[in-house]
């Protein structure tokens, strides 16, 4: 676990999360890291709601923190959010505890800020399954009618090399990309560019030693199906603004999808960063 400037927090949130967190090989698994978020959220005082849906023969749940901005109360709100399921058999450091425990930091160092919009903190269920718990989200979201400024989907956070050659590049992306893993990449389509552009702004001005590298598709991805692999799709199908953040889960990181994804491989100091980067977003996002 690679780390010069320990944030105690996000140590605490991995380790209670990292084990297997799937339907059918750990449903224990999966229900401890429901109640984990879940006492998290009520813990920095957020309106909690689940969001319920049916899928595969059973009831699922996302988990909803609201932080409130009582002095915009008309402005459309921002989503972050991340996945807490896990493929079977993998503990997922990486693939998704990064991701919430990102999103749980920012959560803390927001909850005392003077936003100008809502932000809604979830945790979305199934995102393993083909983003069953996502889509059920942005579908009610939709069919009510409801405004948003956009999600931002953390998606594998906390992986980063310095070695040469430690990154891939997806087959056919328009885009030359570094060969070493050490960058953010920020994925959005071309509804979302504007989206994009804030959050590369927000990285220049207030996490400097970040490196970011973004991309933009165009419609939904259906072009660049590896563009599409998170929650993010969900919103951009149902015609909302969305963002992933991601270190590129397996373009980058050998231990995707394996027993090996675990906190050991993790890199804190780039978690940090990404946490920095979050809440510079939430704060300075245009009322």
């Amino acid at each position: 676990m690679t780390v010069s400037s320990v944030n105690e927090f996000l140590i605490q949130h991995l380790h209670a999360l990292v084990g297997d967190r799937h339907p059918r090989s750990s449903p224990g698994g999966l229900l401890l890291a429901e109640q984990y978020v879940t006492r998290h959220f009520q813990q920095l005082e957020l309106t909690v709601t689940p969001h319920c849906f049916d899928a595969t023969g059973g009831t699922y749940r996302n988990i909803v923190g609201i932080l409130p901005a009582p002095d915009w109360p008309t402005a459309a709100p921002v989503i972050v959010a991340a996945h807490y399921d896990t493929v079977a058999y993998s503990p997922g450091a990486d693939d998704n505890a990064s991701g919430l425990a990102v999103m749980l930091e920012a959560a803390r160092c927001l909850r005392t800020t003077r936003l100008r919009r809502a932000v809604h903190f979830i945790a979305f269920n199934l995102e393993e399954a083909e983003l069953l718990g996502s889509l059920a989200y942005a579908a009610r979201l939709r069919e009510r009618e409801e405004t948003l400024y956009g999600a931002i989907v953390l998606e594998c956070v906390g992986y980063a090399s310095s070695d040469p050659g430690s990154q891939h590049v997806p087959p056919g992306l328009p885009l030359a990309i570094p060969s070493i893993g050490n960058f953010l990449g920020i994925v959005g389509n071309q509804q979302s560019a504007g989206l994009v552009s804030t959050i590369e702004e927000a990285a220049k001005r207030s996490v400097e030693d970040l490196k970011t590298v973004s991309l933009v598709v165009p419609g939904q991805g259906e072009s660049f199906p590896d563009t599409r692999r998170s929650d993010h799709a969900a919103f951009w199908d149902h015609g909302y603004h969305a963002v992933m953040l991601t270190d590129t889960a397996n373009f980058r990181n050998p231990h995707y999808h394996q027993p090996t994804d675990v906190i050991e491989t993790l890199d804190l100091e780039f978690m940090d960063k990404v946490v920095r980067l979050v809440v510079a977003v939430c704060k300075e996002g245009d009322a």
